[in-house]
């Protein structure tokens, strides 16, 4: 069996006072690829955002890569952000920094010290989605497909144990969607687990996979048809 990375029982996840998504069961294992789709309000953000400790999780059973969701505290928080990868739609880059320096100080804010571990692992996630010439180059001068490569691999820095994507393509044109989720798919072939929110249909016909949908306060797994 492969090792489990997330799992949800019977969790509610509320906004404020409100319950957004009950009873929810899930469980992903190493290597996985789902989608998570459901309309805008369904839930998606508070879903991710549950996983990810901007929202507690005060009701049910969670837990994701080796934190039990229920007990987390708020100094656990940076510990756990370590071990996920976490890509948002708007990209979340520091205007006023390169791509290098970007991606530096996450890398030192996460405890790297030494200069030439940090110049290498920089290079390597850069290399992996295909940007390694674009390091000297501030996030203004890139396009929104590249600013979003560099989000993706600034998710990977740490070696995460799992990648939170929470609508990766939402702000770009259809070719380019394809193009980073072209990145996205071939990291999770070289072993990176995924679980990544979308509202965009065409990528699920062009890439099935597991789907998991929010819609009227539940979670469910889409059968996909085969056409």
């Amino acid at each position: 069996m492969s090792e489990m990375v997330l799992q949800l029982k019977d969790a509610s996840i509320f906004q404020g006072e409100n319950m957004v998504l009950s009873n929810v069961n899930f469980e992903m294992h190493k290597g996985d690829f789902v989608y998570l789709i459901g309309k805008t309000g369904s839930g998606k953000s508070s879903f991710m955002k549950t996983l990810y400790g901007d929202l507690e999780l005060t009701k049910g059973e969670g837990s994701i890569v080796d934190f039990d969701l229920r007990k987390l505290k708020e100094k656990d928080i940076p510990f756990l952000r370590r071990k996920l990868g976490i890509v948002f739609q708007d990209f979340k880059l520091l205007p006023d920094r390169t791509i290098n320096g970007n991606l530096e100080f996450v890398l030192k804010a996460t405890g790297w010290k030494n200069k030439n571990e940090i110049t290498e692992r920089i290079e390597k996630v850069l290399d992996k989605v295909g940007m390694k010439t674009k390091g000297f180059k501030f996030p203004h001068e890139l396009s929104g497909g590249e600013q979003q490569r560099i989000a993706i691999a600034r998710a990977l820095l740490n070696e995460p144990e799992l990648i939170l994507a929470d609508e990766p393509t939402g702000n770009l044109d259809p070719q380019t969607s394809i193009e980073v989720m072209e990145v996205l798919r071939e990291i999770n072939k070289n072993g990176n687990t995924i679980l990544m929110a979308t509202h965009d249909y065409a990528l699920l016909l062009k890439y099935p996979s597991k789907t998991l949908k929010c819609d009227e306060n539940k979670v469910f797994e889409v059968v996909q048809r085969r056409g």
